[in-house]
């Protein structure tokens, strides 16, 4: 038996009751498109913060999210201080807003506070007079004292002071939007029951549409329950054809966005979020998230992330909250293997990848540039790297297209200097040790003053070699030029491998030459890299290195 503080856990919560839907359909269906995107980033993300912005960020935050392309845009709650209600006004009388920018306002349900709401909105182009009211047994019961038919009837009559407004004052063009608060904790015929009855005070039409938005106010249950009551309110709502069905999943339990996805799929139209669902107590649903889930599957979000820096810039410099590393798509590190097999994969999928093709890359669900992300931090070594990271990072930034047998050489060099420093290492730093490891040509022996004949067995070589204060003049021949410097080095080695490729191209391009030796009394593959514009130059230095590499490690 668990002693854990949880182990009565039964008892002191109570799961929230299954819906009855037997014939579900959402768990079937595939999205095929995005959903209307409301941005609450100035109202939901504004009250998170410990130091709510000042109306000067919240502009330049509107403009961001206009910017991006959003269409609807909650811009505060203006009867709950003077400070929302100036910022709502300025909008307005300044003319921030672009004509295909609808902006929306939360009031609760309370009169004196819809006048206020009312006031502010007067003069927009076009405006969403939001309206709330709780109607959870909790709520009615623990913070109203209310009964069913009392919320009822307090919806109803804000839904008439709404209307009577909007038939004043018809420069501005109003629609309604009504949210059932806490409606997934919220009986489901008291939610359907209320809905209706508010969209037919408004006189819901083709020329009226009404926003229905159903909130999980908190999560209390699993995304695929969220789901199921979603669907129920779908396929039951009067006048259906009239109502755009909006969701607003917050993140108790870590699944604002699974919930707003499997709402899509069981019916809902529009989503309300906050770009990095930084919204009050756990947040809401992450609209930057959910846009670019859908990009991943073929459908464009109607949102532009192609910056996405300037994107997470701008908000941490406004909101003062910073975003995660390992944040979905966002995080500085989410585009960035470190693991030796993971780098494999992404290294095997960028040199299969053909451009235009679908995108095929492993780990890697979107193509970084695609949001303004270079390849450069795709890979990064440490100690949990292998070779495929490592060969990656030398032939993206320095033109290096490395010998498999030489990838799996060079990575335990690596790890042995990775487990000495216990930090990350960069291109530059993997390239200085590589050329400190391969291509040295000077200590302890260096091969001079080199002379070539051709001759009709081959080559021929003149050369001397310098070790210490020994200068010994050489010769040797051979079918071609390394045969004949092997030969005139004399020494109980054979050639093992030899490649070569070129490094840039045009005037620029070098020959990089790689050889590998074994000596007859040692079973080590010893390598040497030569690079030179000549590609006979960088064979003797690849000869070279690979003898001082020999010697060195004698």
């Amino acid at each position: 038996m668990s002693s854990s503080v949880f182990a009565r856990c039964s008892q002191k919560y109570v799961p929230m009751p299954v819906i009855d839907l037997p014939d579900r359909q959402w768990p079937g269906r595939a999205l095929s498109r995005a959903p209307i995107w409301l941005s609450t980033d100035l109202r939901d993300g504004n009250q998170s913060l410990m130091e709510p912005m000042s109306a000067a960020r919240k502009l330049a935050l509107f403009q961001l999210l206009c910017t991006l392309g959003f269409k609807e845009i909650e811009v505060g709650f203006p009867a709950a201080s003077q400070v929302e209600f100036d910022f709502v006004r300025a909008l307005i009388e300044q003319q921030h807003i672009p004509p295909e920018v609808t902006i929306q306002a939360l009031t609760q349900a309370r009169a004196p506070l819809i006048e206020r709401t009312l006031v502010a909105l007067t003069g927009a182009r076009r405006a969403i007079v939001h309206l709330y009211i709780a109607t959870s047994p909790q709520f009615r019961q623990t913070v109203f004292q209310m009964s069913r038919q009392s919320v009822l009837e307090t919806a109803l009559a804000a839904v008439r002071q709404v209307r009577a407004y909007a038939e004043a004052h018809p420069e501005t063009e109003w629609l309604l939007e009504f949210s059932p608060e806490t409606f997934n904790a919220t009986e489901a015929d008291f939610s359907l029951e209320i809905c209706n009855a508010v969209t037919a005070c408004w006189g819901i039409s083709a020329a009226r549409p009404v926003i229905l938005n159903l909130p999980a106010t908190v999560e209390t249950h699993m995304p695929n329950r969220y789901a199921d009551q979603i669907e129920w309110m779908h396929r039951r709502l009067a006048q259906r054809e009239h109502v755009v069905l909006s969701v607003h999943p917050h993140n108790d339990r870590g699944t604002a966005v699974a919930a707003a996805e499997l709402a899509l799929l069981a019916g809902a139209d529009r989503v309300e979020g906050c770009l990095f669902g930084q919204g009050e107590r756990t947040g809401n649903v992450d609209l930057l998230t959910l846009a670019l889930n859908c990009v991943t599957q073929g459908i464009d979000p109607g949102l532009d992330f192609s910056d996405l820096d300037t994107v997470i810039r701008s908000c941490t410099e406004l909101t003062g909250i910073p975003v995660h590393p390992r944040h979905p798509y966002a995080g500085e590190l989410v585009y960035t293997a470190f693991s030796g097999s993971h780098q494999d994969a992404i290294k095997k999928g960028f040199a299969a990848q053909i451009a235009g093709d679908p995108w095929q890359i492993p780990y890697l669900p979107i193509d970084p540039r695609d949001v303004g992300r270079s390849y450069a931090a795709v890979i990064r070594v440490n100690s949990q790297s292998g070779k495929g990271g490592i060969a990656y990072l030398l032939e993206t930034a320095y033109g290096l297209a490395l010998p498999r047998r030489l990838q799996i050489d060079f990575a335990q060099v690596v790890q042995r200097a990775l487990d000495t420093a216990e930090r990350e290492m960069d291109a530059a730093t993997l390239w200085s040790l590589f050329k400190q490891t391969y291509c040295q040509t000077e200590t302890p022996i260096a091969l001079t003053d080199l002379r070539w004949q051709p001759e009709a067995a081959g080559m021929r070589v003149w050369l001397v070699r310098h070790q210490g204060s020994q200068h010994a003049p050489l010769q040797g021949q051979g079918n071609g030029h390394i045969a004949a410097l092997i030969d005139a080095l004399d020494e109980p080695m054979r050639l093992v491998s030899y490649e070569e490729h070129a490094r840039g191209t045009g005037a620029e391009a070098e020959a990089v030459a790689t050889i590998s030796l074994r000596w007859d009394d040692d079973p080590t593959e010893w390598f040497g890299v030569g690079i030179d514009t000549d590609i006979v130059t960088a064979s003797v230095q690849a000869v070279n290195a690979a003898l001082n590499r020999y010697y060195t490690a004698r």
